[in-house]
C-alpha cells in the first residue's frame, strides 16, 4: 500500500551529521532473544528515581534543556509503538546523510474569523475567533472535526466542520441563538481535550480563569463536549497561559504552568518560563497544581531568536505559552516564543507581539525536549494586511492527520483599523515531515526490537534506497535485502513476512540512500498501521487514538 499525495514545503538544511558510533551494545542479546527491562519506558528509555526532575531556575532559567540532561540513550531501543522519526538521533547509531528539518505550508487565508456580535468585545477594540490553547480535534465517532475557541466577553465557543477547512458555527442552547458552550468567569487559556482512552468523561477542559492575580485551572468534563459540568476541583494559584496535557506514553497528565520570574531584586524584567507538576488523576492534579519555583521547569533556551528591533533588555525572549500532543512515538512540543517587545511597546508602535511557533520532540514522555532547530515552525508574514501580523498560538488536537498530511490550527493577530483582530489559521505538512535524513550516504539505526511482521519506510527517492536488516553482530540478512526505485510516498512497504527474523531480537537496519528524503521507519501489519497514537485523529483513523 503506497500512499502518494505529498505537501509541499520549505526546508532548512543542517550540515551533515558525522559518522558516529554511539557504541555497540555492551551485552548482545542471546538467541533466545532481548529481556526487555520492565523499568524502562515505551522505548527503552530508563528515567532517573527523581521524576520529574529538579531543577533550579537560579542557573538554569535561561538555559532551556536537553534530553541527556536526564536519561542516557538505552542500548536498545524498543521500537514497538508508532513510527520512527528521524527529528533527532535516537534511533540513528551512525551516519553521512544530514538532516533537513522541514515546515508547513501555511494558508494564505485564516479558516475562522469574528464575524458574530459574540466575537468583538464591548469596545469594538478587539475581534477574537481562535483556540487560545482550547482543542481542535477530529471525533472519530462522529465523524467530525470540533473546535473549541475563544471569542470576546469571556466566551468559549464551538464550531465543526466536515472537511477542517470549511467551518460551522452551530446555534446551540446553552446561549440561545449562539454557539457558545461557556461564559461567566474571566478566561485566559483553556485546554480542551477529547479523551480517547476510555478513562472518564470523553470530553475534558482545563480553563484558566479569576483575573490578573487571581488565575486559576478549573476542571471541567462534559458527556457533549457543548455542556460542561465544573468538578469543584479548582487549582491554587498559576499565572496565565499556562495549559494542561495528557501524555499516553507515561499516562500521566502534565500541568504547564506559565511562571514569571524575576530571577533577582535588581532585574527590572521577568522571563516567562515553565513550572511543571503531573498526575494520573485529572481531578486530583488539577487540585494539586499551583505554580511555584520548586516545580522549576525550564525557560528560553539559550538560542532562542529575539526581536533585532529590541533596544534594550525588555526581558526578551521568553517561552509565552508550551503545549505538547502526541505524535506516533514521541511528544510534539509546541513552544510559542515571545520574541519582544513588551505590551506597552507594541501599544505605543500600534503592533503586535511577536510570537512564533516552534516545535520541539520529546521522548520521555513529554518532559525533556530536543530542540536543534530554532527556526520558527509557524511564522509571523510582516507583509502589510496578513493575518499572521503576529502573536501566533499552538491549539491543542494538532496535528490532524488527513491521508498523507497533517493539519496544524493556531491562532493569529492582526491591527485593522485599530481594531485587534484574531483569526484561526491552517498549515499542512506531509505526514512525519518535521524532519529528514537527506542527500546520497548510509544511516545505520541503533539496534532495536520490533514487533510486527511488514517493514515500511516514509521516503522521498529521487534515485534509489536500498534497506538491509542487520543482525546484533551487524551482519546482513541477505534475505531481507531491497531496493526501492523513484517513489516519493508515505507509506512504502518494504518486505513482509519478518516477524520471526526481528521478534524478541535486537536488529539493526541499514539504509544506503541515493538522493533522497528518508522521514520515518516502522514495522507494523501488512496494512501499514504502526500502533503509534495519532495526536488530534482523522478520518478513517481509530477511535482510541492509536493506529491499529
Amino acid at each position: 500500500m503506497a500512499m502518494m499525495s505529498f505537501c509541499a514545503c520549505e526546508n532548512h538544511d543542517f550540515e551533515p551529521l558525522p559518522v558516529q558510533d554511539k557504541g555497540e551494545t555492551s551485552t548482545p542479546p542471546s538467541e533466545g532473544g532481548v529481556t526487555v527491562d520492565p523499568d524502562a519506558l515505551y522505548n527503552g528509555i530508563k528515567l532517573p528515581a527523581q521524576w520529574p526532575a529538579k531543577r533550579n531556575y537560579a542557573t538554569q532559567i535561561r538555559k532551556g534543556m536537553t534530553p541527556s540532561e536526564f536519561w542516557s540513550q538505552p542500548e536498545i531501543v524498543y521500537a514497538t509503538v508508532g513510527r520512527q522519526l528521524f527529528v533527532d538521533n535516537f534511533v540513528v547509531k551512525s551516519t553521512t546523510m544530514r538532516r533537513t528539518y522541514h515546515y508547513p505550508e501555511v494558508q494564505d487565508q485564516p479558516v475562522l474569523t469574528p464575524d458574530k456580535e459574540w466575537e468583538t468585545n464591548a469596545k469594538g477594540t478587539a475581534k477574537f475567533a481562535a483556540p487560545f490553547s482550547d482543542g481542535v480535534w477530529y471525533d472519530e465517532q462522529d465523524g467530525k472535526y470540533k473546535m473549541w475557541y475563544m471569542a470576546a466577553n469571556d466566551a468559549t465557543c464551538y464550531a465543526e466542520s466536515a472537511d477542517g477547512i470549511n467551518w460551522t458555527k452551530p446555534v446551540l442552547d446553552v446561549e440561545a441563538g449562539t454557539n457558545i458552550v461557556r461564559r461567566g468567569t474571566v478566561r485566559d487559556a483553556s485546554s480542551i481535550w477529547i479523551d480517547k482512552t476510555g478513562n472518564g468523561a470523553r470530553y475534558k477542559m482545563f480553563e484558566v480563569a479569576g483575573g490578573a492575580g487571581k488565575w486559576a485551572y478549573h476542571y471541567l468534563t462534559s458527556t457533549d463536549g457543548v455542556h460542561w459540568r465544573d468538578q469543584q476541583a479548582a487549582s491554587g494559584s498559576v499565572a496565565d497561559r499556562s495549559t494542561v496535557f495528557y501524555s499516553p506514553f507515561r499516562n500521566v497528565w502534565a500541568w504547564s504552568m506559565r511562571h514569571n520570574v524575576r530571577v533577582n531584586s535588581t532585574d527590572p524584567y521577568t522571563v516567562r518560563a515553565r513550572d511543571y507538576m503531573e498526575d494520573t488523576d485529572p481531578a486530583a492534579g488539577n487540585k494539586n497544581a499551583k505554580a511555584s519555583l520548586d516545580c522549576f521547569w525550564f525557560g528560553p533556551w539559550q538560542s532562542e531568536q529575539k526581536w533585532a528591533q529590541n533596544m534594550d533588555n525588555d526581558g526578551a525572549p521568553g517561552i509565552y505559552n508550551h503545549d505538547a500532543m502526541p505524535y506516533e512515538s514521541i511528544m510534539l512540543g509546541f513552544f510559542s516564543v515571545w520574541q519582544g517587545p513588551e505590551n506597552d511597546v507594541c501599544n505605543t508602535l500600534g503592533m503586535i507581539k511577536r510570537n512564533q511557533i516552534m516545535v520541539g520532540y520529546s521522548r520521555d514522555g513529554g518532559y525533556s525536549y530536543q530542540r536543534d532547530d530554532m527556526s520558527p515552525f509557524i511564522a509571523i508574514d510582516e507583509t502589510a494586511g496578513s493575518y499572521r501580523g503576529g502573536n501566533l498560538q499552538s491549539a491543542i488536537g494538532s496535528p490532524i492527520i488527513v491521508g498523507d498530511k497533517l493539519y496544524f490550527y493556531f491562532s493569529a493577530r492582526k491591527m485593522e483599523n485599530k481594531v485587534e483582530v484574531t483569526t484561526t489559521g491552517l498549515a499542512t505538512l506531509r505526514r512525519d515531515g518535521f524532519a529528514s535524513m537527506s542527500g546520497s550516504g548510509l544511516i545505520v539505526t541503533q539496534p532495536m526490537l520490533f514487533d510486527g511482521n511488514t517493514l515500511w519506510v516514509n521516503a522521498r527517492i529521487g534515485g534509489s534506497l536500498k534497506v538491509e536488516i542487520l543482525d546484533s553482530n551487524g551482519n546482513v540478512l541477505n534475505d531481507y535485502t531491497t531496493t526501492l526505485s523513484t517513489a516519493d510516498a508515505c507509506a512504502i512497504k518494504v518486505v513482509d513476512g519478518i516477524d520471526g527474523i526481528v521478534k524478541n531480537k535486537a536488529v539493526s537496519l541499514r539504509f544506503t540512500a541515493n538522493d533522497c528524503d528518508i522521514y520515518s521507519f516502522w514495522v507494523g501489519d501488512d496494512t501499514g498501521h504502526s500502533n503509534g497514537y495519532t495526536a488530534g485523529g482523522g478520518p478513517g483513523l481509530d477511535a482510541s487514538g492509536i493506529d491499529k
